[in-house]
This record gives C-alpha cells, sequence and structure tokens, in this order.
C-alpha cells in the first residue's frame, strides 16, 4: 500500500489506517480503492455527526438559530469552527476539491458495498471547548490571533503541497511548530484525538459481528479507518497500548470540558469590582467631580471602542449605538457580554437571507464574502465589539485610576 496507507494487526484484529489530507483528490481515490479492493468488516471516519451532517446535508445551516447562538454564549465556537473550515474549503477551491470529501466518499463507498460505517471522532464544540479551557490568558491570545491570520490570510497551496502533507517528515515538522507555539492546543487537537480515535475504532466492531470459517475459527476483525495523516502515528502507538493491556478504551473524561478554576471564574468579577472601588474612592477621596470624571472616562473608553468594533464590521446604527451603551452595562456583569446585544441587534434588523444561509460556507473564504455575508457579518460584529469592549476595560482602568493622583 502507499505511504498514506498502514496495515496493522493486532489481538485478531486487522486495522486498514488511510491517512489522507483532507483536501487531497489523490486521497479520495485511495480511500475508495482500498475499501472496495479490502472489503473491510466496518469503515470508521474521522467525523463527528455535526461534520457528518454539515458535509451530507445541504440544508445544515438553514437549521441554524443564530440568535439561540448568541444568547447561549456559543458566539465565540461558532467563529472558531467557521474560520477553521472556512481556511480548509479555501485551499479546495483551489484544488478542485471540498474539503471532507474523502470522509463523504468513505461512508458512501461502505453503504454502496452493505458495510457499516462508525463516525469515530469526538464532538467538534467538546474540542474547541476543551482546547479554550485549557489555554491560559497568554495562549488564549495568540489562539485568537492564529484564528484571525488563517481567516484572512492569502497562502496558497498547489496540489503536490497539499500531498506531502500525508508525509511523516512534513507531519512531523508541523507538530513540533503547534506544540512549541500552543501547546495545550495541540494535546487537545492532536494529542487527545489520537486516543479518542484509536479506542472509538478499536471498540467499532462487536465481537458477534467476526465471521467464522469452516473450521469455527474466527477471522480477524478487518477495520478500515479513514483519518488525517496526522494522527497516524499517535493513534497506532494507542493501539498498540490497548493491545497490550497498557491502556484501555474508556475514554469518556475525554468528553467533559473542564470547569473553569477559581481564577478564571474570580477574573470576571475582579474587573467590575475593582472598577467600582475605584470610582468610589474617587468620589470619597477626592470628591463628586472627580468621581463623575472617573465614571465619564470609563463609558468613553468602554463604549467607544465597542462602538468602534461594531463600526469597523459595518454594524446597523442601532447595533453601533448598543455596543456603546451597553458595553460599560457589560463590564458590570460578569455573565454577559456586549458582543451578545450588538449581534441580536443587528440580526433583528439585518435578518439572515435564504441566499445567506446557501453560501455560508463560501462567503466565509474572503473578506468580501464575510462583509457581504448577514450570518457571518453579524459574528464578526459580535467578535469585534466584544473584542473592543475588552480592550476598554483594559485602557480604562488605568485611566480612571490616574485621576486618584492628583
Amino acid at each position: 500500500m502507499s505511504g498514506s496507507t498502514e496495515t496493522i494487526s493486532l489481538n485478531g484484529k486487522i486495522f486498514l489506517l488511510i491517512g489522507t489530507a483532507h483536501v487531497s483528490r489523490d486521497s479520495i481515490d485511495e480511500v475508495k480503492k482500498i475499501i472496495t479492493g479490502e472489503k473491510p468488516d466496518i469503515v470508521c471516519v474521522e467525523l463527528d455527526q455535526a461534520r457528518y451532517n454539515s458535509i451530507t446535508q445541504t440544508d445544515s445551516w438553514e437549521k441554524l438559530d443564530l440568535a439561540k447562538v448568541f444568547k447561549e454564549g456559543k458566539g465565540f465556537l461558532l467563529i472558531a469552527n467557521l474560520v477553521l473550515a472556512s481556511f480548509q474549503r479555501r485551499l479546495g477551491n483551489e484544488l478542485g476539491v471540498k474539503p471532507g470529501e474523502e470522509m463523504k466518499v468513505a461512508v458512501e463507498t461502505a453503504n454502496e458495498m452493505g458495510i457499516p460505517y462508525s463516525l469515530c471522532d469526538r464532538e467538534v464544540h467538546t474540542t474547541l471547548r476543551r482546547a479554550w479551557a485549557k489555554c491560559n490568558l497568554w495562549s488564549k491570545s495568540k489562539l485568537l490571533a492564529s484564528l484571525l491570520a488563517s481567516a484572512f490570510t492569502s497562502e496558497k497551496l498547489n496540489e503536490q503541497e497539499i500531498e506531502n502533507l500525508k508525509n511523516r517528515s512534513e507531519l512531523d515538522g508541523m507538530m513540533n511548530e503547534l506544540a512549541d507555539y500552543l501547546p495545550p492546543v495541540k494535546a487537545v487537537l492532536i494529542d487527545e484525538r489520537d486516543r479518542y480515535l484509536a479506542s472509538k475504532i478499536w471498540t467499532s466492531v462487536p465481537p458477534e459481528a467476526v465471521q467464522s470459517d469452516k473450521t469455527e475459527n474466527k477471522t480477524p476483525q478487518k477495520i478500515a479507518a479513514v483519518i488525517g495523516a496526522g494522527h497516524m502515528q499517535g493513534m497506532i502507538s494507542h493501539l498498540e497500548k490497548i493491545a497490550a493491556g497498557e491502556s484501555n478504551t474508556d475514554i469518556s473524561e475525554l468528553d467533559l470540558v473542564p470547569p473553569p478554576g477559581f481564577l478564571s471564574k474570580a477574573a470576571g468579577f475582579i474587573i467590575p469590582a475593582a472598577i467600582i472601588a475605584l470610582i468610589a474612592i474617587g468620589f470619597i477621596g477626592k470628591g463628586a467631580d472627580v468621581g463623575l470624571e472617573m465614571i465619564l472616562r470609563w463609558i468613553i473608553w468602554n463604549g467607544s471602542l465597542a462602538a468602534l468594533g461594531s463600526i469597523i464590521a459595518l454594524a446597523h446604527p442601532l447595533a453601533i449605538l448598543v455596543s456603546l451603551l451597553g458595553a460599560p452595562i457589560a463590564t458590570l456583569n460578569p455573565f454577559i457580554g456586549v458582543g451578545i446585544f450588538s449581534g441580536l441587534v443587528q440580526i433583528t434588523f439585518r435578518k439572515p437571507r435564504v441566499w445567506d444561509v446557501q453560501n455560508i460556507s463560501q462567503d466565509a473564504t474572503s473578506i468580501k464574502g464575510i462583509y457581504k455575508n448577514r450570518i457571518t457579518k453579524a459574528l464578526l460584529i459580535f467578535f469585534l465589539s466584544s473584542l473592543g469592549g475588552m480592550i476598554g476595560n483594559f485602557i480604562s482602568f488605568p485611566a480612571i485610576a490616574g485621576l486618584l493622583g492628583r
């Protein structure tokens, strides 16, 4: 088999691990060829139900309730998911290949041959939330910067460069670079999912599904697994550990999102408490004039920067006004953010159209498309107004504290 596919036999199971590049035309052909030629007992794919639906159902975006997303505080998760998907789609557009097409072909080929299939990846929102929860403030800042860079990058890769991503040397360099830059993210996106996928694939064929020959000797279970090439070596290591009894297949803890630590919980209260305390000290120690000026400076810095974010996103005038007036209020409540208000106002007065839903995946691949599409534009307003309010908090604190030294 090719260098991007490995076969290993462990404890009566034969694993055909097909490492792919997610926008590779050769990967699509290889997946179909191996499944039809090897006729495995089951086909496992590196997808969760949500991502499977997104690549197989044309109406998946039509079911999106953007107002519910904002109200439930999932705006940043949707943005991260959309940015990652748009980067792959941009590469795929250049090569004429849809992202995840090899996974879709794997399932379609299995169905055509009457072979069961299994979606073996962790739910994408769980992965993103775990990655975010494990990052400190500095790592979160670097992660946001990376997401923004990937959203607006003009980098182009040719077909040969895409195929090279399946080579171990190329992948080792990429994994090492990611580990050095963002160790917590690499641990969640790569290492944890190596273990998760290996465990799901190991348990994918129930014992009763094993065929028997005429002598009643059980034939080995043959499992074909279509995975991103970056998971290949990590999965092999975990499969070998499971076979040797050095690891089990219980991965329930990997489906849990770590609760925020004490400092993370306290951080949401520290800033509003500190601002209120400073203003109170200003009124008591320096008089009403200083206290009122402190309030004015706080509102101006906090509200104006949130409004500036909405202006940059070309928001509806009322969404800009809500950003201006809502940011100071949102700062005092750690459970809400100004982006929720500005985003909700935007979609109220600029309701997403059917056209926006149908073209969101394509529009998310360009700056022009993001501004043109009412869904992606509302998400941009949510993000930039939230970012502006956050920056305003940090600037306004020393700005009002400086008045105490008069």
